[in-house]
């Protein structure tokens, strides 16, 4: 399974806008470190998110992407500041502790 993160918007918008989305194999990482990610994603991809019913008012909000890619199946996530789910939160916090 291969994770990809990319950030979209907000007030860093144009210094990431050059940078490549963070990404983690799980293949290359230790066995408790990988049955974590997969819970975490599995968690993520399982929560709904409520449709938003008008548009943010947030002029800086971030967005965030999530690509799962898995057995030749891909799944995308999106989220943003003000709508994300706790599961998305989490696996988006997992993502950013563990790609450095």
């Amino acid at each position: 399974m291969k994770v990809t993160l990319a950030q979209h918007g907000g007030m860093a918008a144009g210094i990431l806008l050059n940078r490549p989305p963070l990404a983690i194999d799980a293949g290359a990482l230790d066995e408790s470190k990988a049955a974590e990610l997969k819970g975490l994603v599995a968690a993520a991809m399982s929560a709904t998110s409520a449709p938003a019913s008008r548009p943010s008012k947030a002029r800086d909000e971030m967005s965030y992407t999530i690509t799962i890619e898995d057995g030749g199946h891909k799944t995308v996530l999106s989220q943003s500041d003000l709508g994300m789910t706790g599961e998305f939160r989490k696996l988006l916090s997992w993502l950013r502790q563990n790609s450095r």
